[in-house]
């Protein structure tokens, strides 16, 4: 589908307009929510229409599937055969209606039938305007009674059943339920300071859940502030970060950027098959990252490694079931047969990176999936596949860490993120994104 240019004009709230245009193209596109709501058109819009353009991007899509089982019933014919333009329209402004309520109703009934009018479906304008009609005089959604059961949590959190089966076989229905309603949250930014003292003017923060540098935006616009400009702070996830921590406490004489903070003397290759990626991390560079960094844009399955590094950190590709707050289109593009494709790929990862590990060397293994299939089997495979190889205990890694870079409180937290001899954070549990990370060493 061609990229349409965001024009807002009078008639349209511009914040509506731009998130329906980003909605249209997540539903026929390839294409990712956090990608669309950083694009120029979305950038030049106020603070305040770029927040509710987030919010209404970002909320559809959370609660699509519920969306949808209220709007269904309310049409004369099936939902399947709506035009992209006409679901995007429906679901949106059933979001606001059922969901925001500060968002007068007529407000939001008009910009949604205004925008079917201006675009290919003026015909479905009706439509939209008897089915939102419909909901808005149906009131907000009902509070969720207690929950028993994976097809109950998935109903009242809008996650496929499958997924919602899969965390309750994995971790228990408490952990299930309590994953699906932290995905249903606003994801909150979390910042890593690259200078400890930083102040950003106008926005307010709170410590991390378990690193000392990290914090949590409170109130305020960084996406503007010149500290992010300057590199003095960053956007990264807690869990994301204590990752690469990891791997930094692994070869204390020896995530990129902040393996480039802590070993300002080490020779860094970064590995990635886009370019795009690459250039993104190296803008984000502090100014005092390692002169010894060097980026390659490769497929990391095919890459002929030596044996010649004694840090390895393997972020591989992964279905991203840990992020669903945050990138909450995963769960409706996301199917069972994925996860087999992605082990396939990380075992090729994993086995080509650990072919260009040095003896006495350490290879730290990480996604951010919360699926079995992507973690711990992965593990397992590779050690049935590879000899010389052993796993090292995480728990003493975070020990190391609790020195300096893991708060006394965030150590205590974390204990219950240690499962043997894996790293795994879990959202809704732990505050952050989901994680898994195991160290491997050659010997």
């Amino acid at each position: 589908m061609p990229r349409r240019k965001i024009e807002p004009t009078g008639r349209i709230a511009p914040a509506r307009q731009a998130a329906f245009r980003i909605l249209e193209r997540v539903a026929t596109t390839s294409a990712h929510s956090d990608d669309l709501l950083r694009a120029p058109e979305v950038d030049a819009l106020s603070a305040q229409d770029r927040a509710l353009a987030t919010t209404l991007v970002l909320g559809t899509l959370r609660w699509q599937l519920a969306l949808d089982a209220t709007i269904r019933p309310l049409l004369a014919r099936s939902a399947a055969q709506l035009k992209p333009e006409v679901a995007a329209a429906l679901r949106m402004g059933a979001y606001q209606l059922l969901h925001l309520d500060r968002v007068p109703a007529h407000a939001v009934i008009h910009d949604s039938v205004e925008l079917i009018k201006q675009g290919r479906e003026r015909g479905a304008s009706g439509l939209v305007n008897a089915v939102l009609r419909k909901i808005a005089t149906s009131g907000p959604a009902a509070t969720a009674p207690r929950l028993t059961a994976p097809h109950e949590i998935a109903e009242a959190f809008a996650h496929p059943a499958w997924i919602v089966e899969r965390w309750a076989r994995t971790y228990g229905i408490a952990a299930a339920e309590a994953i699906s309603r932290w995905d249903q949250e606003p994801a909150r930014a979390t910042l890593r300071l690259t200078e400890p003292q930083a102040t950003i003017p106008g926005v307010e923060l709170e410590p991390g859940a378990f690193l000392r540098d990290a914090r949590r935006l409170l109130s305020g616009d960084v996406g503007r502030s010149e500290a992010l400009r300057t590199g003095r702070i960053r956007i990264q996830d807690e869990a994301s970060q204590l990752v690469a921590e990891l791997a930094a406490a692994v070869a204390p004489n020896a995530q990129s950027v902040i393996l480039a903070e802590r070993l300002p003397e080490a020779q860094i290759t970064a590995v990635d098959i886009s370019r795009k990626r690459l250039e993104a991390m190296q803008r984000v560079l502090p100014p005092q990252a390692s002169p010894g960094l060097h980026c390659e844009v490769a497929d990391a399955a095919k890459l002929q490694f030596q044996p010649r590094f004694d840090l390895i950190l393997c972020d591989v590709p992964c279905s991203g079931t840990g992020t669903i707050q945050r990138n909450p289109e995963i769960r409706l593009r996301l199917t069972e047969l994925d996860l087999t494709r992605h082990q396939e790929r990380q075992i090729a990862i994993l086995q080509s990176a650990l072919a260009g590990l040095a003896p006495g060397g350490a290879l730290v293994y990480s996604t951010c999936s919360l699926e079995p299939e992507e973690n711990e089997a992965v593990i397992e495979k590779i050690m049935k596949k590879i000899e010389g190889m052993t796993l090292r205990p995480i728990r003493p890694l975070l020990d190391r860490l609790a020195q300096n870079i893991v708060t006394a409180a965030g150590r205590e937290l974390l204990n219950s993120a240690v499962q043997g001899p894996f790293l795994r954070t879990i959202p809704g549990i732990h505050a952050c994104d989901g994680f898994f990370a195991a160290v491997y060493e050659r010997f």
